[in-house]
């Protein structure tokens, strides 16, 4: 099992869910983050008052998956989520050794 983790623009969302539903990935968790990266934010002007944002709203989105899943969800996620401009996000991925569902103690890819 695989744990993905994607950064994406907060307006590729839908699409990025659209396309893993179709790939069947059932479970992902859904976080509002802020951050940045090498573009560091940008300025902007406010009643006339320029400031800088220098934490710029991204999506997170967690999932954990069956290794034969991987690969197609991270190229769903690169092709839906990129423009090829700079800030379109990240996606990192790492070994998951157990999963446990609480309700009736299934594990591994079961559990999922």
């Amino acid at each position: 099992m695989t744990k993905l983790e994607a950064i994406i623009q907060p307006s590729r969302f839908e699409a990025v869910k659209e396309v893993l539903a179709e790939l069947g990935v059932e479970g992902m968790t859904i976080s509002d983050v802020r951050g940045h990266g090498r573009q560091k934010g940008h300025t902007e002007v406010y009643r006339g008052r320029e400031y800088t944002v220098d934490l710029v709203p991204k999506i997170k989105i967690e999932m954990v998956l069956a290794d034969n899943l991987v690969n197609a969800a991270v190229d769903a996620i690169v092709q839906s989520a990129g423009t090829g401009k700079i800030g379109d996000g990240k996606i990192f991925l790492s070994k998951v050794d157990e999963a446990i569902r609480i309700r009736n103690h299934e594990r591994g890819v079961a559990a999922l």
